[in-house]
């Protein structure tokens, strides 16, 4: 019975080991990456922790600087919309935040929300933009409103877009992948063989509208979050424990601030949007029907010239 478990437990480590080679993602170079994914807008700047920005400055180069932070998972392409719809009027710097996009992990591996706005400031000091509207979506939205409060001087608009960091005002259930993620065990295996289908169903989740869901998103989500390095920030970023204790300050955020929120949005609550229009003493809020978590690529002109006047009428 001993030497039938012994080959039924080796039966079952051969089939993993098996499973896991067949299964297992690929691994892309950021030079691999970058040559399907950049372009002649982008850059790569070195700082001082050793990482790689990428980054794009594109617009009109003596507008009023607007600076844009993607979501989790995300990259600055998320952004593209907004470019195209407001570079006559203003200079517009996107960027990969670390574990995103180009810029990927970082050598000091440290991935909090307070990371990411040190980053960006040191991003932003580097290239010399030093008064800026700054703009933000999900995880990006509480960089940016964390970096209000650090850096209040620097910051003469901000815009939440689908933003997160506050407890959730109603009861929420994560999607599926991001639990797998925060599951130990479950999430290191997961890190090496993420099938495309889990990219697929999480931007389906995050759109009203399919159809904006296309093969070539779907891949180059997929893709850049398999770059070199990437899996394991992942790892990392997931497995921190959300901190709201911050939120309480939002009534310190000085710059004046719009809200801007998709109705159907699944995965940060459009209460949330109250929260932040109630806390923040200088806010106004926008909230599109019909739309999810990404209202900047889902109605790209309506919520680019709602940007446009707010910024414009609040100088």
């Amino acid at each position: 019975m001993l030497r039938f478990l012994s080959y039924l437990l080796l039966g079952v480590v051969a089939v993993l080991v098996i499973a896991y080679f067949l299964l297992a993602n690929p691994s892309y170079t950021r030079d691999e990456l970058a040559a399907k994914y950049a372009n002649s807008e982008s850059e790569f700047l070195t700082l001082g922790n050793g990482g790689t920005a990428h980054y794009r400055d594109e617009g009109n180069p003596t507008g009023p600087p607007l600076v844009l932070v993607h979501g989790s998972n995300a990259s600055l392409h998320t952004w593209e919309p907004w470019v195209a719809e407001l570079s006559d009027t203003f200079r517009i710097i996107s960027v990969d935040l670390p574990a995103h996009g180009l810029t990927g992990a970082v050598p000091n591996g440290t991935y909090s929300i307070s990371h990411m706005a040190q980053f960006l400031d040191e991003f932003l000091t580097k290239i010399g933009v030093d008064r800026f509207a700054l703009a933000g979506n999900s995880m990006g939205g509480n960089v940016v409103w964390n970096y209000a409060l650090d850096y209040p001087s620097k910051v003469s608009h901000l815009i939440l877009v689908d933003a997160s960091g506050v407890p959730d005002p109603v009861e929420t259930t994560d999607p599926y992948v991001f639990r797998l993620l925060a599951t130990p065990i479950v999430n290191r295996l997961l890190i090496n063989m993420t099938p495309r289908s889990f990219f697929e169903d999480g931007l389906k989740s995050a759109f009203t509208h399919d159809e904006f869901v296309t093969a070539e998103m779907v891949d180059r989500y997929y893709e850049l979050n398999l770059m070199e390095g990437t899996p394991q920030a992942t790892l990392t970023r997931f497995s921190q424990e959300r901190d709201f204790a911050r939120a309480s300050q939002l009534k310190n955020i000085a710059a004046p601030t719009l809200v801007m929120w998709g109705e159907d949005d699944e995965l940060v609550p459009v209460e949330s949007a109250k929260v932040f229009d109630r806390e923040i003493p200088n806010s106004t809020s926008v909230i599109y029907e019909n739309v999810g978590h990404i209202p900047m690529e889902e109605v790209a002109q309506q919520s680019a010239e709602d940007v446009r006047a707010f910024i414009l009428s609040t100088n």
